[in-house]
């Protein structure tokens, strides 16, 4: 398996990158993501992916460095996705272990993700990666203006 890091306006994005990643993020269009790493990049948004050995997409990890007053510094996963027929064959954990050498380098003290309380085979498999529940996330939806 290889993991790469894909800088914005690589094709590979929406070639390879997206079609992973929808299965997570099935709202996300060609469009929409581009638009969305090209702001992001400039606040710390990365994204690696996985590929087995004929070459094929297989699992994506969106992530940044990100500095606060409850872990210092961490590395936070937005993502992390393996495509369905590739579950179960080491991808996730060697994303993981990519991830983390990306925090260790930065200098990070945690590695951090939140994941849906309805999606209980990635609650597993974090914990079999050795990551603890450590918190409640909370989120209020906000409308439009005008509304």
């Amino acid at each position: 398996m290889k993991i790469i890091d894909v800088e914005p306006g690589d094709p590979r994005l929406e070639t390879e990158v997206l079609p992973v990643l929808r299965e997570l993020r099935p709202h996300l269009t060609p469009g929409l993501f581009s638009d969305v790493y090209a702001r992001g990049h400039a606040q710390g948004l990365r994204f690696s992916a996985a590929y087995d050995g004929g070459g094929a997409c297989v699992g994506v990890a969106g992530w940044r460095v990100v500095d606060n007053t409850s872990a210092v510094r961490m590395l936070y996963v937005d993502d992390l996705v393996t495509a369905e027929g590739s579950r179960s064959a080491g991808v996730g954990h060697a994303l993981v272990g990519h991830l983390e050498g990306h925090a260790r380098a930065a200098g990070c003290f945690e590695l951090n993700l939140d994941s849906g309380t309805h999606r209980t085979g990635a609650h597993r498999f974090y914990l079999r990666e050795r990551f603890d529940i450590v918190a409640f996330h909370f989120s209020r939806l906000l409308k439009p203006r005008g509304e």
